[in-house]
């Protein structure tokens, strides 16, 4: 019987922070790299060498049992990871990291429209409705807010709905992984399937484009295939999941939402990426959104406490 989940403390804090500032650069490194090595090519490299070590832990620790039952979602969570990553990978190449940053991170806002209609249990509250339209609109703002049509740039905007497009895929994995008999799988086997099917998929789309030939080993494309690998790929998923063992999911994601500050906050410092007012305020409202959404019962809980 596993123990019950406790409140956040100091210690979960600070490992939060790193994996949010790990996480916030990974886009950045994507794109830092993209002149050496094809962003699709550097998703297919860290999937596979992360799938590799992933596989090696699941040897060591058990897990293989459970892929008979749950082979066919492992499928659809990987296609839909590598979905996911072929968007994020496309869209840096036609816009910035700090704009992938934000719109990647409207994940949780699709994981819960979907939740709502396919379990019961996962029924949206008024704040949460409340959370989803203030994040679409927030898109919205980013996108059009103060912009005409003729000042509009094409390539930057369809590198958003990208953006956009990785969230919704993201969100459409959770739904798969919790509406499927991988919620009661490892982990460990769950994040295998993610690393391995998105591997395959994208080393394909690699092929198929050419972009399996655009790669220079310079140390900063070996540096962030090996940084995402390692680092994102291995080390920052488990820690996450080791996580969410041990400490209330709501209250965990209330911190995770540091990762957009992060990704923006790198962009602009590392890359030099201009930021628009307009994006700034869409921003602000996209991450009040999905904070409404994801940590509505934290929120609940603390004012609760304020009023009572």
């Amino acid at each position: 019987m596993s123990a019950p989940r406790q409140n956040t403390d100091a210690f979960a804090l600070q490992v939060m922070l790193g994996l949010c500032l790990i996480w916030g650069i990974q886009q950045v490194m994507i794109k830092w790299a993209a002149a050496d090595i094809a962003p699709v090519m550097q998703a297919a490299t860290r999937s596979g060498i992360a799938a590799v070590l992933v596989g090696l832990l699941i040897c060591w620790r058990g897990g293989w049992e459970h892929v008979g039952p749950t082979w066919r979602a492992g499928l659809l969570a990987g296609s839909l990871f590598g979905i996911e990553f072929f968007f994020i990978a496309e869209g840096l190449q036609l816009t910035s990291a700090a704009h992938m940053s934000v719109f990647l991170y409207t994940a949780p806002v699709f994981t819960a429209l979907g939740l709502h209609w396919m379990l019961p249990s996962e029924r949206l509250r008024p704040l949460q409705w409340l959370g989803i339209l203030l994040a679409f609109g927030g898109i919205a703002v980013a996108f059009f807010g103060g912009v005409s049509l003729e000042d509009m740039d094409s390539r930057m905007l369809l590198g958003d709905a990208f953006g956009v497009l990785a969230g919704a895929a993201w969100g459409a994995t959770t739904v798969a992984v919790r509406a499927s008999r991988l919620s009661e799988a490892p982990a460990t086997l769950t994040l295998f399937y993610q690393l391995l099917v998105g591997f395959v998929g994208l080393l394909l789309i690699a092929g198929f484009s050419g972009q399996i030939s655009h790669v220079t080993l310079t140390p900063v494309a070996v540096g962030s295939v090996l940084f995402q690998s390692l680092v994102v790929s291995f080390f920052s998923y488990l820690t996450w999941f080791w996580l969410l063992r041990r400490y209330l999911a709501s209250n965990l994601a209330v911190f995770s939402f540091i990762t957009p500050l992060f990704g923006v906050t790198f962009g602009v410092l590392l890359l030099d990426e201009p930021l628009s007012a307009n994006f700034i305020l869409g921003a602000v409202c996209v991450l009040c959104g999905v904070t409404l959404v994801s940590a509505e019962q934290w929120l609940r809980r603390r004012l609760r406490a304020l009023l009572g």
